[in-house]
């Protein structure tokens, strides 16, 4: 019930007002947001983790909007070290006005992620998006053979997704939206079940796996499909979000895996951040803690 109440405050324009109004929320946002993506991520590689950086924002309704998103991944992208990665959201570069356009933006910055040696994944968003991102996604792979996507556990059609696509680089994640239980599984162990079966197609396929939770189960099973299927720590990759269980991240790092962490920027965060707490009722909790501390 508090992960709907929370996912439905992160569509509510109202709420986003109220939240991002008040002087207590800027200090706790930098938790999960960077205020300087660039320090962040200078840091982040001088600890030995990979990165993943998505410039915050979605559902852009005009032609203009989506062409300024495409002009910020550019510019991202001369700030990053090799290795890195950029997270996109289709809708942010116009899906929701046109799949075409969405396709053309996406394929600019993957040839300006080309020419730098970095590579770029499609995130996934809601349920109604799903197909146009796969559409967009192997038609990008003519073209780009290392576009990564993301598949979400909670979708009822996850593990189909995987095995489409199991010759990719595949970000697999619970995933933090809400749709129809005809698509979507609801319980938690419902979605751990499904991500599991996830990996089992992803770690026997001939792709990359990226292995996105920050649940020590899922790690730990990660980490035995990886062995039984002649998987090094070359052969795939853990991703956990900037912010959350960063011990883990070193700990993991300091093991030998390869480890990238997902680092959101920019200005529009207030979705981004219902989603974070929407995820973990452990979020939610320091997030009270720290407006209480500073009222």
């Amino acid at each position: 019930m508090l992960r709907h109440v929370l996912l439905t405050a992160s569509r509510s324009e109202r709420a986003e007002r109220l939240v991002s109004s008040s002087p207590l929320t800027r200090g706790v946002v930098s938790r999960y947001v960077a205020d300087d993506v660039g320090a962040v991520v200078h840091d982040l590689s001088d600890q030995g983790l990979l990165v993943t950086v998505d410039h915050l924002g979605e559902d852009v309704t005009d032609r203009t909007q989506a062409e300024h998103e495409v002009r910020a991944y550019l510019t991202l992208l001369e700030r990053l070290p090799a290795g890195a990665d950029v997270s996109v959201k289709l809708t942010a570069l116009g899906l929701r006005l046109s799949e075409q356009l969405a396709l053309d933006n996406a394929a600019s910055v993957c040839e300006a992620a080309a020419a730098k040696g970095l590579t770029v994944t499609l995130d996934a968003e809601e349920h109604d998006t799903i197909e146009a991102q796969h559409s967009i996604h192997s038609t990008l792979r003519k073209e780009h053979p290392d576009v990564g996507v993301v598949v979400q556990s909670y979708l009822r059609d996850a593990q189909e997704r995987c095995a489409r696509v199991d010759s990719a680089r595949v970000r697999l994640c619970k995933g933090a939206y809400v749709a129809p239980e005809a698509l979507a599984f609801t319980s938690p162990r419902d979605i751990d079940r499904s991500y599991v079966r996830c990996l089992r197609t992803l770690m026997a396929g001939t792709g990359y796996p990226m292995v996105a939770t920050h649940d020590p189960r899922l790690i730990e099973i990660a980490a035995a499909l990886a062995i039984l299927h002649g998987r090094d720590t070359t052969g795939f990759e853990y991703q956990m979000l900037y912010g959350v269980r960063p011990a883990e991240q070193l700990r993991l790092a300091g093991i030998g895996s390869q480890v990238r962490v997902y680092v959101p920027y920019g200005d529009d965060w207030y979705a981004y951040l219902m989603r974070r707490l929407a995820e973990r009722p452990a979020n939610l909790a320091f997030f009270a803690r720290s407006l209480l501390s500073k009222a």
